[in-house]
């Protein structure tokens, strides 16, 4: 069975990817194989073309943060380059921030969605990335909202500092076992 790990910026979907690491669960992260893939020449040079410059990550989060058709001109290259990856990955995990926006959900028989409060999200977000209140709010604003991520997802696991996420994952992974599929 194939599990998706689903939730905005900040939600926290790292964390409990290694809280499942600690339980011998690796997990394909999207963001980070994303990287790792533009950086080959194939991808480097769509973007480009894309872009009209060096696709470098200040080009990049300037030309997807101008506009909605520009985001999905960019995810038009990038996300099936992830997907492709994962499906060879072996991999029967994935992380992505933005699971059912991309078309990840497909490629998974269950998703799980992590979510916190937006407070939380984006004191997270300011603190990782070293941007400010307003920043966080328009990559948190790019994303779907939680609630909808939520009613899509089979689990929820709630990563508000204070809920205690491997209760919760003992929970989900028993019902992982008895769910078919």
């Amino acid at each position: 069975m194939k599990v998706g790990l689903a939730g905005g910026i900040g939600s926290g979907k790292s964390y409990v990817a290694q809280r499942l690491a600690l339980r011998g669960i690796a997990v394909y992260d999207c963001d980070a194989a994303a990287k790792r893939l533009m950086r080959g020449m194939a991808i480097r040079q769509q973007l480009q073309q894309l872009i009209g410059r060096k696709p470098d990550k200040q080009a990049l989060t300037q030309y997807l943060l101008a506009s909605e058709e520009n985001a999905r001109a960019i995810n038009a290259i990038v996300h099936p380059a992830v997907f492709a990856d994962f499906e060879q990955s072996g991999f029967e995990w994935l992380e992505s921030g933005i699971m059912f926006e991309s078309g990840a959900n497909r490629y998974v028989d269950r998703v799980i969605a992590v979510t916190a409060p937006e407070e939380v999200r984006i004191e997270r977000i300011m603190r990782r990335d070293g941007i400010n209140r307003e920043k966080a709010l328009q990559w948190i604003a790019r994303q779907w909202p939680q609630e909808r991520v939520c009613q899509l997802a089979d689990f929820e696991i709630v990563n508000d500092g204070e809920q205690d996420i491997d209760q919760q994952l003992n929970i989900i992974l028993e019902q992982l076992c008895k769910k078919p599929f």
